[in-house]
């Protein structure tokens, strides 16, 4: 009973302070200090209901900010911002709950002008003087301030009118968002509806007048024009342009509605948590841009306003109603179930509520236009007791009917239960995308994988309008890591005035190269012979340019196109063990102990680069600038542009075997089983990572996370921050000789023939590369992208594999030799092109490249 009559009084304390300036609430509290410890324990009950708090919410964005912003929380209560964040606060309200709390009326804060950066309304939009208080906060906020208002959005009939009329005082809406749930999931799980999130454009509008019931139809089929009109906030209790005596003309009605409105606040803050309808609208702006706004009554919302420098008024450009209809201003029936407020705008539109004569089935089904009558079974006549018992059952009441037809249908054989079937389902169809605005139904599409979504659009042609939506397919080629759309010079026509969007047609282009790689025909590759029968130690493969470097000295240039060498870089005396390459440029590092910078268009040597005293074994390129590292056990960070060496790392006592560069930091592997972190600038190592038992031979870096792999069988995860080992990775048998990191899926590749999946920030093995189709010697290289891992072996073979699944999808290569010598020394993959460098120790196979292609064709 105490509980009832806190809450009672809480209400009481709610309208009073909805429905009186805020000079006289304060007053209230004054007069009545326990008033206000029962109102903040009340609106605690309340908000404690509710999915989310909305200060979280904006206490999270507060902590995104820098903290040297200033922030003035209007009405803060406990002071939850205040004690949440490390920016400076001025808390405000009308009673103080916390020494931090200033106490004072809400429109005459003592600030200074422009003198906060954000100012914060949180559940705190109270008072007949609301426009009053956001003046104040224009007064104090500095110029593009930003100020953040949650509330419950039944608070105001037209939300829409509310935000338009913002722009009186200076602010331009930059961004809402729905409040009180998580994400829009939880939404539709809760409410049971579709809805989409539109962003509200920055442009700032003129705010329009609510027109009344008998301008609705002329409001509705007029042309745009500019309508502006003084604003006031609207509140519970309160007559309305729409509501009051001028409404109708009757001065004995207008005061019904009022009071009837009034008891409809009362009813909408006992009920917050009842499900209201929502609407949406769309508006072209002056640029031709669409222009969208979203509001729904009875959720929560939060608005990020921006202070402009001056607060004129704009043009005004009336909405273009995405639907209309006979059933009211917003051009949409009410929900099944709603009930109508007394004096709602509803209610005048609408009209009154009567009930409707009960309809049979076969009435809602003649009703349909267009659909013929069900046909009849023209082989039996009817039987003569059929009208009287017809009669009889439509005398019984719709318990009886119910429990009539219930037995009824455990009568039936299973042949005539499928005849009621396809009598009835039919009519229970409904295509519900058709009836959503096309924004809703976009929305809902975007839900579906990509092969449903092509299904959809066979089923009609307004589906089939949708499915082609050109931003739709944008988001499903960025799902898949398709960047730029595919612009055919001539776009096919599907059908007279209808073409294909350019970003579904890049994503059916990269699925059938999935499908070329997957299971497509295997077109016999190009070969590229040049460097007799030595070995190809490396391989690099940009754009249509391809580059080997052998022990035979040199390095060759080809066209991965016509499969044409374009040039022969000759100039090492010793063999090249290692490469890079950027555009143009190639980087090569040799036995010779020198570094040499190559322009591949002209096969001049550009710079030689000296230092090293013994082989140079790695390298990594960054920018303009290239790490290496040699048998010498030291690095070196060299200017490719002018060719001077920059910095020296010494420290390993054993030769560097791997090493990788950030542009910030360099990481190095070496035989002295360390990994080394190194500030090049200050040539100063600033971490040795121990922990391995014998020779690093491979590295990963991604800024964040150093993944070395060693002979000891191990593969280790660091952070390079602190320096500490993470993650053993324990699983492989012998050398780790390949890896590659992406995010945080790293594939090792391993000389006891495996090759393993890993996730580097749980340390976990999520598949082996196995089975009956596995290699059957050592892993030499690897790659992998989103779907698929490319693997070589000195097996003489290359084999995809599903990197989600880890199941063997087929062989790309298969040498004859393969098992007798023929070997798979290097692979580099493009999205459409495999280049493969292959040959032998023992002269049982040729040294060549072999460039496979699954591109398709776009004719």
């Amino acid at each position: 009973m105490e509980e009832r009559l806190l809450s009672a009084r809480f209400r009481y304390i709610n309208q009073q302070l909805y429905t009186s300036s805020s000079q006289e609430a304060a007053r209230l509290f004054q007069n009545d200090p326990e008033a206000f410890q029962i109102y903040h324990r009340g609106f605690a009950q309340q908000v404690g209901r509710w999915p989310e708090n909305p200060v979280h919410r904006i206490v999270r964005y507060l902590r995104q900010r820098p903290a040297s912003l200033v922030v003035a929380d209007f009405g803060c209560g406990d002071c939850k911002i205040a004690n949440s964040i490390r920016n400076k606060v001025h808390s405000f309200d009308l009673v103080a709950l916390s020494p931090l709390v200033t106490v004072c009326d809400m429109a005459k804060v003592p600030l200074a002008a422009e003198s906060v950066d954000v100012a914060v309304f949180c559940l705190a939009l109270m008072g007949t003087n609301l426009q009053e208080i956001l003046e104040e906060a224009n007064r104090v906020l500095k110029h593009g301030g930003t100020l953040m208002m949650a509330e419950v959005a039944s608070r105001f009939e037209d939300l829409r009118a509310f935000v338009n009329a913002m722009t009186h005082l200076g602010f331009k809406s930059v961004s809402k968002e729905l409040k009180g749930f998580n994400s829009l999931d939880d939404l539709l799980h809760v409410k049971g509806i579709t809805t989409r999130i539109l962003e509200l454009n920055s442009q700032r509008m003129t705010c329009r007048r609510r027109p009344s019931s008998e301008e609705a139809a002329r409001v509705l089929a007029e042309e745009e024009e500019d309508v502006s009109a003084s604003w006031e906030p609207e509140r519970s209790g309160k007559g309305s342009p729409g509501s009051g005596p001028e409404a109708d003309g009757s001065p004995e009605q207008g005061a019904q509605e009022s009071v009837s409105s009034r008891a409809c606040g009362e009813q909408q803050e006992e009920e917050e948590e009842e499900e209201e309808e929502g609407s949406c609208y769309s508006e072209e702006g002056e640029d031709g841009s669409d222009v969208y706004f979203y509001y729904t009554i009875g959720e929560r919302w939060i608005d990020y306003l921006q202070r402009t420098e001056e607060g004129g008024l704009l043009r005004h450009v009336r909405p273009k109603m995405k639907r209309k209809s006979e059933n009211g201003l917003d051009g949409r029936a009410l929900s099944p179930g709603k009930k109508l407020c007394k004096g709602s705008e509803y209610g005048r539109t609408l009209g009154p509520c009567t009930p409707s004569p009960t309809t049979t089935f076969g009435d809602l089904r003649n009703a349909k236009p267009g659909q013929a009558r069900r046909r009849r079974i023209p082989s039996v006549a009817p039987p003569p007791e059929l009208q009287d018992w017809l009669r009889t059952f439509q005398r019984w009441s719709g318990p009886e009917k119910l429990l009539a037809l219930d037995e009824l249908i455990d009568r039936c054989e299973p042949s005539q239960i499928k005849y009621m079937m396809q009598v009835i389902e039919p009519q229970f169809q409904r295509d519900f995308i058709s009836l959503l605005p096309k924004e809703l139904a976009l929305y809902v599409l975007s839900f579906l994988e990509p092969r449903d979504l092509l299904r959809a659009a066979q089923t009609c042609r307004y589906w089939r309008v949708l499915a082609e939506d050109n931003l739709l397919w944008r988001e499903k080629c960025r799902e898949e890591g398709i960047e730029e759309p595919l612009n055919l010079r001539k776009r096919r026509l599907l059908s007279p005035g209808f073409m294909y969007s350019p970003w579904k047609f890049a994503f059916m282009r990269q699925h059938k190269i999935d499908m070329n790689w997957r299971s497509g025909e295997l077109k016999a590759p190009k070969v590229l012979k040049g460097h007799d029968d030595h070995v190809i130690t490396c391989l690099q493969f940009c754009g249509n340019r391809i580059v080997s470097g052998s022990d035979d000295n040199t390095l060759k240039v080809w066209s991965a196109v016509t499969g044409e060498c374009v040039q022969t870089l000759v100039g090492h005396t010793g063999g090249v063990w290692s490469s890079q390459m950027r555009d143009s440029i190639v980087i090569s590092g040799s036995t010779d102990r020198t570094l040499k910078v190559w322009n591949a268009d002209t096969g001049e040597c550009v710079h030689t680069l000296y230092g090293h005293t013994s082989t140079v074994r790695c390298m990594h390129l960054h920018g303009n600038r290239v790490v290496s590292g040699s048998r010498d056990a030291t690095l070196r960070l060299w200017d490719i542009e002018t060719g001077q060496c920059l910095h020296v790392l010494m420290g390993h006592v054993a030769a560097v075997r791997c090493v990788q560069y950030d542009g910030h930091k360099v990481v190095s592997g070496a035989y002295d089983y360390t990994v080394k972190v190194w500030d090049p600038e200050s040539e100063s190592c600033t971490h040795t990572l121990q922990g391995h038992t014998n020779r690093v031979y491979s590295l990963q870096f991604d800024g964040t996370h150093i993944v070395s792999g060693s002979l000891d069988t191990s593969i280790r995860v660091w952070d390079v921050e602190s320096g500490n080992c993470l993650h053993t990775l324990m699983g492989h048998q012998s050398l780790t000789s390949g890896m590659e990191l992406r995010d945080n899926i790293l594939v090792s590749g391993n000389a006891d023939s495996t090759v393993k999946i890993w996730d580097i920030k749980t340390g976990q093995c999520l598949q082996t590369l196995q089975g009956p189709s596995k290699h059957q010697s050592a892993v030499t290289c690897l790659q992998f992208s989103s779907k698929f891992v490319v693997t070589s072996s000195d097996d003489g073979t290359v084999k995809l594999w599903d990197l989600k699944t880890g199941e063997f999808v087929r062989n790309l290569v298969a040498l004859e030799s393969g098992g007798s010598g023929g070997v798979v020394w290097r692979i580099r993959a493009s999205n459409t092109k495999l280049v493969c460098a292959v040959g032998s120790r023992n002269g049982t196979e040729e040294t060549k490249l072999l460039v496979l292609d699954f591109d398709v064709d776009l004719k």
